[in-house]
């Protein structure tokens, strides 16, 4: 599991890095969370824009972030942040 959750928060870091253009001094925050039954990740940034797997083809050099975080995670989602500045992003992993 902790490999897989490295990936997983690697690759949502990125994601928000990359392509959260927003003002400096925004923040990218990362929150990893452990309930009774599963691991739950969370990035979150100042962007409105919420993201949708692509579909890069074989020569793309890019595009295939999301499809990592949703290929091994057991849920994967997207949402405006309640304050109504940016969203969050998040995956789950069920602890076996």
């Amino acid at each position: 599991m902790t490999d897989t959750a490295e990936l997983l928060l690697s690759e949502l870091m990125t994601n928000a890095y990359r392509h959260a253009k927003v003002p400096a001094g925004r923040e990218i925050r990362a929150r990893c969370e452990f309930t009774e039954d599963r691991l739950r990740i969370t990035v979150t940034d100042a962007s409105a824009t919420l993201p949708a797997p692509g579909t890069p083809s074989a020569d793309d050099e890019s595009g295939r972030g999301l499809i990592l975080v949703a290929t091994p995670a057991d849920d994967w989602g997207a949402e405006p942040r309640a304050c109504g500045i940016g969203k969050t992003v998040w995956c789950e992993l069920a602890r076996h």
